[in-house]
């Protein structure tokens, strides 16, 4: 591509021609600088830019810690959930800019990446979070390649997960016996701050921030319905409102008997409650509160789970009651499909793989039918 520059006045300017448009040649034009030498400098770095946008790219000098910042203001602030966002950042401040951020972006590669991963193996790390720390270095430098431009290549895209022990997997799914659940309910009895969060997540699989964030317009007396439409969400000591995890997340829950003669006495002794409190009584529509009408939050479901460990001496978190919940209904026949729809869960593959090893009980229910279809047979 050519150009060249002209005095105009005081100053020079430069010129070269674009692509055409509708046919005809589009000429650019802009001030260059005072001099000649100056304008034609200005010259060829319009002419180096204008070309890199179509064809090749020239490698920025950009820092990793700078591009991850770049990367989190322009793409996870914006297409995130706060949740996700604030993860996000963790694994960025945490780990990701700790080992690599000193460096210059173009330097990455491919080797330092999967050294990167098999150093967190070895210390330790689960598998979901070592999943995690790749799922964002292989987004991030994907996208520093396209639409960003930073770099050529993308170094993340050959590297691997290290293999774990499978055998292994069963260990880190908690789940709590029937027994277990009553001791829990005996110690955190009806009229408990904690009673409703519990008995709430046993009979449905919500989960903590859809437990938490659960209000009354949203559950059906009537017909037996929770409908789960939002999460709770902390921003500091802030409480808010958010949107669930998936568009599948977004799902309404039959509930039994048990559980809406549950709800239907809490929701009296919450009317109750407000007459003996009074104007001291904080007066929200949230299910899970406490006795004088604050709302239980994620934060202080730490505290439950903490006494149920070391008090109790039960292998156990919140989310203990979800994995509980779904394993329990696909021990008694339940169909995996509506297990996943109940769930929420985007992909029947996440129920499955998540689910159907947990017992031996399956898998000889899986057998024990197959023996009584032989015998019907005969």
């Amino acid at each position: 591509m050519q150009g060249g520059v002209r005095k105009r006045g005081e100053n020079w300017y430069y010129y070269f021609e674009a692509g055409k448009v509708n046919g005809k040649r589009k000429k650019i034009e802009r001030k260059g600088g005072s001099s000649k030498k100056e304008a034609q400098a200005a010259l060829r770095k319009a002419i180096a830019e204008f070309e890199q946008k179509g064809n090749s790219i020239v490698e920025s000098n950009i820092s990793v810690s700078d591009y991850l910042d770049y990367w989190f203001k322009n793409y996870v602030l914006i297409n995130c959930k706060y949740n996700t966002q604030q993860y996000y950042r963790g694994i960025l401040d945490n780990h990701i800019k700790p080992y690599f951020g000193s460096y210059k972006l173009k330097q990455i590669t491919s080797k330092s990446l999967q050294e990167f991963l098999n150093k967190k193996f070895i210390d330790g790390f689960s598998k979901s979070s070592i999943a995690n720390f790749n799922g964002v270095l292989q987004k991030a430098f994907r996208m520093g390649v396209d639409p960003y431009n930073f770099i050529k290549h993308n170094p993340a895209s050959t590297i691997k997960l290290p293999k774990f022990d499978e055998s292994l997997k069963d260990d880190k799914l908690k789940i709590i016996s029937r027994d277990d659940f009553e001791k829990i309910i005996e110690r955190f009895p009806e009229g408990s701050s904690f009673y409703i969060p519990l008995q709430i997540a046993f009979h449905t699989g919500m989960r903590a921030s859809e437990v938490c964030g659960l209000t009354w317009d949203y559950v059906d007396l009537k017909k037996g319905i929770i409908k789960v439409r939002q999460i709770l969400i902390l921003k500091g000591s802030k409480v808010e409102f958010g949107t669930p995890k998936t568009t599948s997340s977004n799902r309404d829950i039959l509930i039994g008997e048990t559980l809406l003669n549950i709800l239907k006495r809490h929701k009296e002794n919450q009317e109750k409650n407000k007459e003996v409190y009074k104007e001291y009584y904080t007066n929200s529509n949230f299910v899970c509160t406490k006795e004088n009408g604050q709302v239980i939050t994620m934060n202080t479901l730490k505290y439950l789970s903490r006494v149920v460990n070391y008090e109790l001496c039960i292998n156990f978190n919140f989310h203990s009651l979800r994995h509980t919940h779904a394993t329990m209904l696909l021990e008694s026949g339940a169909i995996p499909k509506d297990v996943q729809k109940r769930l929420g869960h985007n992909r029947m593959s996440t129920t499955l793989d998540t689910y159907s090893h947990v017992t031996e009980t399956m898998k000889e229910s899986t057998i024990n039918l197959f023996e009584q279809f032989l015998k019907n047979k005969k």
